[in-house]
């Protein structure tokens, strides 16, 4: 029974690494149909800045979305893409895979990283209520419920459980915003007492981000509210070598949507030469999602064993290798 998809192939090289990844896909042989849904900054501007209907209509049908990136306005223009469909379909859970390849060069060559972070998804400061007070005073109002902090604790210790991860670690401002934080923290400590078998600690926000600098290979599954998260997710990616080699899945009870994390890096738009390896990272926890787990590794194995080999890598990881040799790399892999 072939899988249904929505494709959102997105802004500036968003085109490009999709289609490198359903070629990829193809390869698996996992029967997929695709809706294709065309999602830019113009067609979002064209609608008043609000996400197309015909994005959301696929989306409800397939349940299941892959999305290229799309360009966003910084401090004006319509809000966020990203957080519009994780509160639109309730994608409480952000997954992030930080994991470092073999055969490429980082300064944690010796210690190898192999961290996931849970990131609460639909509330804290991105539920954008902001408020001019008066004249140049503005105040953003953070939200923490106890019914999203425990359900986002619940998914990433159950996942911990189900993969044989060993330690959670909760990230934190608590000791200056007690009552917040201090919600999320006591949901986060229910819920660890639930799995005894894993490891719980706590680490205030700045402190982790030193400690992953420093010593990035003692943590393993890190659990925190939305703006961290965001914050943290790209600290994690710059420990191996960027956000072009980190996939992203946005989690609910009915709808999920897989993503590159990366921008849509419109000055290499068009050229031939952008790393698809978030988007096809992503697409094959996309293929776990659906219940195809042994195409997923092949897929995962594949992307790995094209980096082991340096020989077809694209030129923002040191190589010298277009989209389409890097795709072709990793299909060969894949046969």
């Amino acid at each position: 029974m072939p899988h249904s998809v929505t494709l959102i192939p997105g802004d500036g090289i968003g085109p490009e690494v999709a289609e490198a990844t359903v070629r990829v896909l193809e390869a698996t042989g996992v029967p997929i149909v695709w809706e294709r849904a065309e999602l830019n900054q113009e067609l979002i501007l064209q609608s008043g800045g609000a996400i197309p209907e015909p994005v959301l209509e696929s989306l409800s049908r397939t349940m299941v979305g892959l999305k290229g990136p799309v360009t966003t306005p910084v401090a004006s223009g319509f809000q966020s893409l990203n957080v519009a469909l994780r509160k639109r379909f309730d994608l409480y859970a952000n997954v992030r895979p930080v994991k470092t390849f073999r055969g490429l060069k980082t300064r944690y060559e010796d210690t190898p990283i192999d961290l996931i972070i849970f990131r609460e998804n639909t509330e804290d400061l991105y539920s954008g209520l902001e408020h001019e007070v008066v004249p140049g005073v503005v105040t953003s109002l953070k939200v923490i419920t106890r019914k999203a902090s425990v359900r986002i604790a619940e998914y990433a210790f159950h996942f911990a459980r189900r993969v044989g991860r060993k330690k959670v670690t909760a990230i934190h401002k608590a000791n200056i915003m007690k009552l917040g934080d201090g919600l999320f923290l006591r949901c986060c400590r229910e819920v660890a007492a639930k799995f005894p078998e894993i490891e719980y600690n706590e680490l205030i926000v700045d402190n982790a981000s030193m400690q992953l600098v420093m010593r990035p290979e003692e943590f393993d599954i890190l659990l925190m509210p939305n703006l961290y998260g965001d914050i943290i997710s790209d600290l994690a990616a710059g420990l191996v070598v960027g956000l072009g080699l980190v996939p992203g899945a946005n989690m609910g009870d009915e709808h999920a949507v897989f993503e590159a994390v990366h921008g849509s890096a419109p000055d290499i738009a068009g050229k031939g030469v952008a790393n698809p390896t978030a988007l096809m990272q992503s697409a094959a926890l996309m293929l776990l999602h659906l219940g195809e787990e042994a195409a997923a590794r092949r897929l995962q194995r594949a992307i790995e064993d094209v980096y082991a080999e340096g020989k077809h890598l694209t030129r923002d990881v040191g190589g010298q290798a277009s989209t389409r040799e890097f795709t072709d790399a990793v299909i060969d892999r894949l046969a």
